[in-house]
């Protein structure tokens, strides 16, 4: 059974709020998770190291929320800086959960307007091609057992 995802927005006050809010929780909690995926191997290391000395933005338009990162030494971190990106999202929440869903590929959203992409075209396809070619299938094997048991695997 799979889950469909919605076109939605979040209600425009919570993007006012969201705008004043810290802005490092969300950066951190992506670097996490791509650390992750990193570590894991679901990300290509090959395409990763392409990725150093790189600055990336993705922002959630209806929530308020951005995450600034980079790569160095091989590691997402967060981005404090106020270098314009290299490379940059900005979509809905809805959006982003759907390409995570892989409900909507990246072209059909772009094409319709609903993701925005800005900067490197390059690395823009360079990114979207390594995110298109991760086996999200494959990746319950490689989580540790208690992980795989907690997250319903």
């Amino acid at each position: 059974m799979s889950l469909t995802i919605p076109a939605f927005t979040l209600p425009t006050p919570l993007a006012r709020i969201g705008r004043h809010l810290p802005q490092w929780p969300h950066a951190a909690a992506l670097c996490l998770a791509l650390n992750a995926a990193a570590r894991l191997r679901v990300l290509p290391e090959d395409e990763l190291a392409a990725l150093e000395g790189k600055h990336f933005a993705v922002e959630v338009t209806d929530s308020g929320g951005i995450a600034r990162f980079g790569v160095r030494n091989g590691w997402f971190v967060p981005d404090f800086s106020e270098l314009t990106p290299d490379l940059s999202f900005r979509a809905k929440l809805a959006a982003y959960l759907q390409l995570l869903n892989r409900q909507e590929d990246p072209d059909t959203l772009f094409f319709q307007r609903a993701l925005v992409v800005e900067g490197d075209t390059e690395l823009g396809l360079r990114v979207k091609n390594m995110l298109d070619a991760v086996d999200w299938g494959g990746l319950s094997e490689r989580l540790p057992a208690v992980l795989r048991r907690g997250l319903g695997f």
